[in-house]
């Protein structure tokens, strides 16, 4: 592997739901830049971030920070000041994807299926008159499944007491059907993996919980038209809210249709991780993954 000689500041951690899990990310993603000849140095993120890369002077930052911070667009604008190029999507992108209402009405707005929706503020933390069957709660800007509930007209109450520190809410329509996730690369279409959770959906504990078993299945058992026809949505879904490097996006396949559940711009890099999964099914080792990412950081973003 060639010496690049440029230092990067893998920035991980922080204080929010995730920031376990960034840790985990970061230290694969630093190990894995080292490996490639980078001069790359793992930093938790505080308070005092700016004075920290001020000191470290990097040439380049990789994001490894999962959640808010990191994910919204308030790290991206602040590299974006100090003239540091990152990983991963900039701000706009970054905060658009990270508010599921603003992200869904983008994405139907051009002809993307995604699951009906009601915004609840907090002021409205009562259950919607209208709606019956099963519903899927959500806070509107947290990621990893952190505080996604299934419920029904029996339970939805005290879920919905259980989340009063949230200012907004997201209650949508619970899809069924099979859970499949795509990986798009730059404007490469990546490839996909089926999630079949032993759990009643693929949360959290799925996610980050190897005893949770999750079964990956790659390739996906999709005709050659359907696998062609949700690819094609994932991309679409990076190029409208204006992504760059990596992104994951998470869809329901039910009753003949694909439907988006969400983007997610700083998927998750672990050894258990699903983008690195599909990138190596596509030949695309761990570390030229890292490479890759690390080699389309910019400023222009």
């Amino acid at each position: 592997m060639s010496q690049h000689h440029e230092r990067v500041a893998v920035l991980m951690g922080g204080w929010t739901a995730e920031a376990s899990v960034s840790r985990v990310s970061g230290s694969f993603c630093g190990q894995a830049a080292r490996n490639a000849g980078w001069d790359a140095i793992e930093i938790e993120v505080d308070r005092d971030i700016s004075a920290t890369l001020a000191e470290f002077k990097p040439n380049r930052v990789f994001n490894a920070l999962h959640g808010k911070i990191g994910e919204d667009g308030n790290i991206q604008g602040l590299l974006n000041i100090m003239n540091i190029p990152y990983t991963h999507s900039g701000l706009t992108a970054s905060a658009i994807a990270m508010d599921k209402v603003l992200a869904k009405s983008m994405l139907a707005g051009c002809g993307i299926m995604v699951p009906p929706t009601l915004p609840l503020t907090e002021d409205t933390h009562v259950y919607p008159k209208n709606f019956r069957g099963a519903h899927v709660i959500k806070p509107l800007n947290e990621g990893s499944s952190v505080n996604v509930y299934i419920c029904n007209k029996k339970n939805i109450n005290k879920i919905l007491n259980g989340l009063r520190n949230y200012k907004k809410i997201l209650i949508e329509e619970f899809i069924g059907g099979r859970e499949i996730q795509v990986a798009i690369m730059g404007n490469t279409k990546l490839g996909a993996i089926e999630l079949k959770p032993k759990r009643k959906f693929y949360d959290y504990k799925a996610k980050y919980n190897s005893s949770a078993k999750t079964e990956h299945i790659i390739p996906v058992n999709l005709s050659k038209k359907k696998l062609s026809q949700i690819m094609n949505m994932a991309l679409k879904a990076h190029k409208v809210i204006g992504c760059k490097g990596v992104t994951r996006s998470d869809f329901k396949y039910y009753q003949g249709k694909f439907f988006l559940l969400e983007i997610n711009t700083q998927p998750g890099m672990t050894k258990l991780s699903l983008v690195p999964e599909i990138a190596e099914h596509k030949g695309i080792n761990f570390l030229k993954l890292i490479e890759w990412i690390l080699k389309d950081a910019s400023t222009k973003r």
